[in-house]
């Protein structure tokens, strides 16, 4: 008897875990929720940290703790995979009108991890730069009309990114690969299971774990308010630039379905924002 009450708490618990892996997956690859936030969220993003900064002093006391979420990851990412590339290639515009919104409506949350440990003026400038620099950058290489062409190198950034919205709370990887026309490739390789872009995007990821886990995880440490509200400020600017404004004056019926795919985005990253403060994530 005693047995099975200790049980059913432990396989529930694990369950749960598998759950909250499942949705750091999802928000790895979903455009507008980053994973590292979520990770963060369910109180594990210092373990994940400790592990990829230290992963040999910390592999036999962290991999344990977090396989059941890395389990959980594996399962939302690549079952999310290929309805996104679906979803873009069908319905580009409310599509992209629906992420949007989950970006903006991810920015309250996003604004109080920002300010967490308090705001200083420093913060602000930090977020403005980023903002500017990452805006000017975009807008530089829509007006100059630069095609990109997906190819080994290119996926090997993409797997840069993907890193980075782990290590880096808030950090949306689709934020940078959605201006580029690089996010629906890559994620519809991953769908596919597409070696040519698992290769590189797994070694760009690889190598920006061993060169920046220790350094974003010091940067944080010591100075998490300028790191985070410089992040807010390249989600800021990266979503500008991927809104389909000409979508919008298109006609009234275009107009109307993107309002509601924003409405929609809005709503569903408000809700699992309420969701997540509700989870109790204490091991």
């Amino acid at each position: 008897m005693n047995t099975k009450q200790t049980e059913n708490p432990s396989i529930l618990k694990l369950l749960l875990k598998i759950l909250q892996g499942a949705l750091i997956g999802l928000g790895a690859v979903l455009p507008g929720i980053s994973g590292g936030v979520l990770s963060v969220v369910f109180g594990i993003y210092k373990t994940i940290m400790e592990l990829l900064a230290n992963p040999f002093r910390n592999f036999k006391t962290h991999v344990p703790k977090l396989l059941p979420y890395i389990i959980g990851a594996v399962i939302g990412f690549m079952g999310i995979a290929n309805l996104l590339a679906f979803l873009l290639e069908k319905y580009p515009d409310p599509s992209v009108c629906l992420f949007v919104g989950l970006i903006v409506g991810m920015f309250p949350s996003l604004w109080r991890e920002a300010g967490e440990k308090g705001r200083s003026t420093g913060s602000y400038i930090s977020m403005g730069l980023a903002f500017l620099v990452l805006l000017a950058l975009l807008i530089g290489l829509n007006l100059s009309s630069v095609v990109i062409t997906p190819n080994f190198a290119w996926y090997v950034f993409c797997g840069f990114c993907l890193a980075l919205s782990i290590i880096a709370p808030g950090m949306s990887f689709s934020t940078l690969l959605m201006p580029l026309g690089l996010y629906t490739p890559f994620v519809d390789g991953i769908g596919h299971l597409d070696f040519g872009v698992l290769i590189p995007g797994g070694i760009g990821g690889l190598v920006t774990v061993i060169c920046l886990a220790k350094l974003i995880d010091s940067l944080f440490e010591h100075h998490y308010s300028l790191a985070f509200h410089a992040i807010l400020g390249i989600v800021a600017a990266a979503t500008l630039v991927i809104i389909p404004f000409s979508s919008f004056a298109a006609s009234a019926s275009s107009c109307a379905v993107n309002l509601v795919c924003l409405a929609a985005g809005i709503a569903s990253a408000l809700i699992l924002d309420h969701f997540n403060s509700k989870v109790d994530v204490k091991d």
